[in-house]
């Protein structure tokens, strides 16, 4: 059976002495393991698809239960990624949130999230970390944990000058309804995250935060991505 589909590389292993074994998150199929055969010869016709980060459109022969991929076209190498250290590690980081996260099940909202932050990522003049600070904030409210309210889950009380996110619950509260599992936040993580919120991807070049807020915010976004999932993204901080 031969299926085309839209598809990013998430990883690629090495596989046998010229094959790769690619991770795909793709539009139509959710996430697929399949093989590139030959594709480590220095003349392979497809060597340029078997990269991390490249977006196409990926045909793949189903042979007795094996996926391999026969042809690509490319439709965005997101190459500007690899040659600046710091992007390069931002991306592997988006690309390892959506490998942990994704399933067999197509998401279409998931895969057009992916494309829109590493278009920002690529091409944006953007500060470290807002890409994917901004990429986990909308994972998290697609997957049904928004958080960002200016009331207390618990009692609804109005949050003024402090609050606390209770970890247990994903979700802000007062200092009342505090608990063992509950960290401080401070006014500038708090406006920092609203901020990214509602900005779209294409102003985050013109976003900026300052002080300690940017750190602030990415140390609780893992936590809670912790927390919510169970799982440990790879580290760029």
């Amino acid at each position: 059976m031969t299926t085309k589909v839209k598809a990013i590389v998430l990883k690629a292993i090495d596989y046998k002495e010229k094959d790769k074994l690619l991770t795909l998150f793709t539009l139509e199929q959710g996430k697929l393991i399949c093989s590139m055969r030959g594709v480590k010869a220095p003349n392979a016709k497809l060597k340029f698809a078997k990269e991390t980060f490249c977006f196409g459109e990926f045909i793949i022969e189903n042979t007795k239960g094996n996926n391999i991929v026969t042809q690509v076209e490319v439709i965005d190498s997101f190459f500007e990624i690899t040659q600046n250290i710091d992007k390069f590690y931002e991306g592997c980081a988006i690309l390892d949130v959506v490998n942990k996260l994704a399933t067999e099940t197509p998401d279409h909202a998931f895969f057009i999230e992916l494309i829109k932050a590493l278009k920002c990522l690529c091409y944006e003049n953007v500060r470290k970390y807002y890409v994917f600070n901004k990429f986990l904030l909308k994972i998290f409210k697609n997957f049904g944990y928004y958080f960002l309210s200016n009331k207390c889950t618990s009692c609804g009380y109005d949050l003024d000058e402090v609050r606390y996110f209770n970890l247990d619950i994903g979700e802000f509260v007062c200092a009342n309804c505090k608990t063992n599992t509950c960290i401080k936040v401070s006014n500038a993580c708090f406006t920092g995250l609203r901020f990214l919120e509602q900005a779209d991807y294409d102003r985050l070049k013109s976003l900026r935060l300052g002080g300690d807020a940017e750190i602030e915010i990415y140390n609780l976004l893992d936590k809670n991505f912790e927390w919510r999932f169970g799982k440990r993204f790879v580290q760029i901080i």
